[in-house]
């Protein structure tokens, strides 16, 4: 079990660093897929299925789904091209970068310390029970539903926005039509 914990978190943070470097979008956003599904991986083995099951359904199937339509609606020009690539320069990526080492030390320090003491241990297992996904679903839909509501409220405005970038500048090709605009 711990092999296929470390195989997948390894698989997680090379797509991650893959789709941080990548230079085309939708590659970015396939990898951004399979970190996502390593993830899942990762939450299953230990112990949470339902959470993994979400991480699948939820972020690597219908928001990766969203992002690349969206990337493919807004058919990003030459203009876009260039804006990405100055976001590539070693100059702009230090202050990131200072705070993901401090984050990856932070961790590290936490896997190597002593284990927790027998009380730490105790209050750890009592946290570990399993919840059943009907009791996830009816806490959102009766105490969070606010949260819920603001969260499509969200997704549904950032459609919306989306497709607005993406709209075309409508052609007439009858001089009838255009003569009926220009009047408008």
């Amino acid at each position: 079990m711990n092999i296929l914990f470390y195989i997948s978190a390894i698989l997680a943070i090379v797509a991650t660093l893959r789709m941080i470097t990548g230079k085309n979008a939708v590659h970015s956003l396939l990898y951004l897929i399979v970190s996502l599904l390593a993830v899942s991986v990762i939450f299953f083995l230990l112990g949470a299925p339902f959470i993994a099951a979400l991480e699948v359904i939820i972020y690597a199937g219908a928001i990766m789904v969203l992002f690349v339509f969206v990337i493919m609606m807004l058919n990003v020009d030459g203009n876009g091209i260039k804006k990405e690539r100055a976001l590539l320069q070693p100059g702009i990526w230090t202050g990131p970068s200072l705070i993901t080492a401090v984050l990856f030390l932070e961790m590290a320090y936490m896997l190597v310390q002593q284990p927790a003491s027998p009380v730490e241990q105790a209050a750890i297992a009592a946290a570990r029970q399993e919840i059943p996904p009907g009791a996830v679903g009816a806490l959102l839909f009766t105490k969070y539903i606010l949260v819920v509501e603001l969260a499509a409220f969200l997704l549904v405005a950032g459609i919306i926005g989306a497709y607005h970038l993406g709209q075309k500048e409508k052609i007439s090709h009858h001089r009838f039509l255009k003569n009926q605009e220009k009047s408008i």
